[in-house]
């Protein structure tokens, strides 16, 4: 963390002296507050019981001399009655390599998914999707690299490579790693069918050189100890729940708005899957985790939306050298009210049955969230 602190202020002094060089931009400031009160915590969720301050971000932007851009974000929330902070990002970036190449460096989310590398507080429901939270810790952010191409296509077409330390990914690993932890492929490919019409699809895949300590599972019975990783908040912000070597991801989006106005009217619909192997030394190659979202969100006024999600998770859970069979179900039926850009209102009710494995399912659930940003903020996206 010092190492952060310290390359943090080198940005920032960089960024000082930036405005000499590029006196036309100028650094932006925002920050975003995120209250949110649960009536009951759900399993595998973010969010405690009670009221709260959920992901809560200050951020600084801009050019560091004519080639770099730079973004630092400190995040505020409260876990089990504690306020955490921390450094989400800290990073570099390039503006003028050609050919249509990008490259970052520093603290950064991972581009895997279609979410991941949105800030959770501008997500369309108050938790995130159970295969978020379950194999990625639901926002995964970690230091390292990443190189983007954008092909000269008439569709947009963007591969992308990534590698991290791996250690904000899984916490606890069983084995010493040196150098990168993980390592993640990504292509977006979208565009429009008409006016009205757009879509996009991606394919994600994440290699891990991490993998989660057995000593959880093995000798639990002789010592006593609860299975780490399947009460309710064991993996807050500490890693995947459920991870392995291999995990593929795969995702697709439409959207509709008249005229390809979507200030009145929008429909976005979002179907996501991922699969997840290599458990463990002792999983063959049955034992899988899956999991599957669809989500469809419709603005019917220009301050108003409403949605539904639909969330399966299926899980192998290790014992020893074997595996027990985990599974849970989740819906969310959402309402929000949008007065403004920066500001959010929403109702949603959370239920989560036919669990296997879980012990801590949150039967009903109803959450209210209120998000305000302030000053600027990076446009979200597709």
């Amino acid at each position: 963390m010092r190492h952060l602190f310290i390359g943090a202020a080198a940005l920032l002094a960089a960024a000082a002296q930036a405005q000499t060089d590029a006196p036309t931009e100028r650094w932006q400031f925002g920050a975003v507050l995120d209250a949110t009160a649960t009536s009951r915590a759900l399993e595998l969720g973010a969010r405690d019981q009670g009221l709260q301050l959920g992901h809560s971000d200050l951020t600084a932007s801009g050019p560091v001399g004519r080639h770099l851009q730079a973004q630092i974000t400190g995040v505020l929330e409260t876990h089990d009655g504690e306020l955490e902070s921390a450094f989400e990002e800290a990073w570099l970036e390039t503006r003028t390599l050609p050919l249509g190449l990008t490259a970052r460096v520093g603290r950064f989310a991972s581009q895997i998914g279609y979410l991941n590398q949105q800030h959770p507080h501008a997500d369309d429901f108050v938790e995130r999707p159970l295969l978020y939270r379950a194999f990625l810790g639901g926002h995964w952010n970690d230091d390292g690299v990443r190189l983007n191409l954008t092909l000269p296509t008439r569709l947009y077409w963007m591969v992308g490579a990534e590698a991290f330390r791996g250690r904000r990914l899984i916490a606890d690993t069983d084995e010493p790693v040196n150098g990168a932890g993980a390592f993640t492929l990504t292509t977006k490919l979208g565009g429009d069918f008409n006016r009205s019409n757009s879509w996009q699809l991606g394919l994600s895949y994440l290699k891990s050189r991490r993998i989660a300590a057995l000593e959880e599972h093995e000798g639990h019975e002789e010592e006593g100890h609860e299975e780490e990783g399947h009460d309710d908040h064991a993996h807050h912000h500490h890693g995947a729940a459920f991870g392995g070597r291999h995990t593929w991801m795969v995702d697709a989006t439409w959207k509709w708005a008249p005229l390809g106005n979507n200030s009145d009217q929008q429909v976005r619909v979002t179907v996501e899957a991922a699969q997840v192997s290599g458990i463990n030394r002792f999983a063959s190659s049955q034992d899988r985790h899956k999991a599957y979202a669809l989500s469809t969100v419709w603005r019917f006024h220009p301050h108003w939306e409403t949605g539904v999600r639909f969330d399966q998770l299926r899980v192998a859970m290790p014992h020893g050298d074997h595996f027990h069979d985990g599974r849970l179900n989740e819906t969310a039926l959402m309402l929000a009210w949008k007065p403004s850009h920066g500001q959010s209102l929403r109702l949603q009710y959370t239920t989560q049955d036919r669990a296997i494995g879980f012990e801590h399912p949150a039967r009903r659930a109803i959450q209210l969230q209120y998000v305000v940003a302030f000053g600027a903020h990076g446009a979200h996206s597709y």
